[in-house]
C-alpha cells in the first residue's frame, strides 16, 4: 500500500467515524428510558398485583430489569417489592420471567441452601437492608413456614430488627 492508498483509506474510515461512530465502534443508540411513572407502577404492581405486573410485561418486557428510586437510595424492583410483602407466587413469576433474584426475596422463599453458604462467605452481608430498609429477619418472618428455617438461623445470628431507618 503506497502513501496515496493509505490516506484515502485513511480518509473513508475518519469520515464513517464522523457519521456513525456509535454503529462503527459497536454502540447502537440505545432506547429512552422507561418513564417513571411506568416503572412505578410495576414496581407498585409487584407488591399484590399480578395481573397487572403481567400486563406491563407484555408491553415493556425489561421492565423486569426495572427499579424505582422512592428517594433517599431506597430502590426497589418488582421482585423486591413481593419479597418483602411475602407474595410468593408473584416471586416466583418474576424468577421464571426472568427477574434477577434478590437474596431477601429468596430468604422469604425459604430457600436456606442458597441463602446460608452466601452469608457464611460474607457475614457482614447479615446486616445489608433490602426495600425500605426491610431486614433479612423480616423476609423469613414473611416467608412463614417456609422460611422457619431461615428465621431461626437468623435469629441465631443476632438479628432482632425488621425493619431499620435508610438514613
Amino acid at each position: 500500500m503506497n502513501r496515496s492508498q493509505f490516506m484515502k483509506g485513511f480518509g473513508l474510515s475518519a469520515s464513517a467515524l464522523l457519521i456513525a461512530p456509535n454503529t462503527i465502534l459497536g454502540q447502537e443508540d440505545k432506547p429512552a428510558p422507561y418513564q417513571k411513572d411506568i416503572v412505578q407502577q410495576f414496581v407498585g404492581a409487584g407488591h399484590s398485583n399480578l395481573g397487572k405486573v403481567k400486563e406491563l410485561l407484555a408491553e415493556f418486557p425489561n421492565l423486569i430489569y426495572s427499579s424505582h428510586d422512592w428517594g433517599n437510595g431506597d430502590f426497589e424492583t418488582a421482585i423486591g417489592a413481593g419479597g418483602h410483602v411475602g407474595y410468593k407466587e408473584m416471586v416466583n413469576f418474576l424468577i421464571d420471567a426472568g427477574a434477577r433474584p434478590t437474596l431477601h426475596a429468596l430468604t422469604m422463599l425459604g430457600k436456606t441452601e442458597l441463602i446460608k453458604p452466601i452469608i457464611e462467605a460474607y457475614p457482614q452481608m447479615v446486616h445489608t437492608l433490602g426495600p425500605h430498609g426491610f431486614t433479612f429477619l423480616h423476609h423469613a418472618q414473611k416467608g412463614k413456614e417456609d422460611a422457619a428455617e431461615l428465621l431461626a438461623y437468623f435469629e441465631s445470628k443476632g438479628l432482632k430488627e425488621t425493619k431499620v431507618a435508610i438514613k
